[in-house]
């Protein structure tokens, strides 16, 4: 019995690729939340003087 690599559970298809418009999009996203996140957090803290 011959072992052929790439059968033994592994698909032979490629991860289809993320399109740069929408990985620009995704990425702007994150990082206006976690911007508005931060400013969020700031604005809840009691100002010590």
């Amino acid at each position: 019995m011959t072992w052929s690599p790439g059968t033994a559970g592994s698909k032979s298809r490629p991860a289809p690729a993320v399109p740069s418009r929408l990985a620009s999009a995704i990425a702007i996203s994150v990082t206006i939340g976690a911007l508005s996140l931060c400013v969020e957090v700031t604005m809840a803290m009691p100002l010590s003087t």
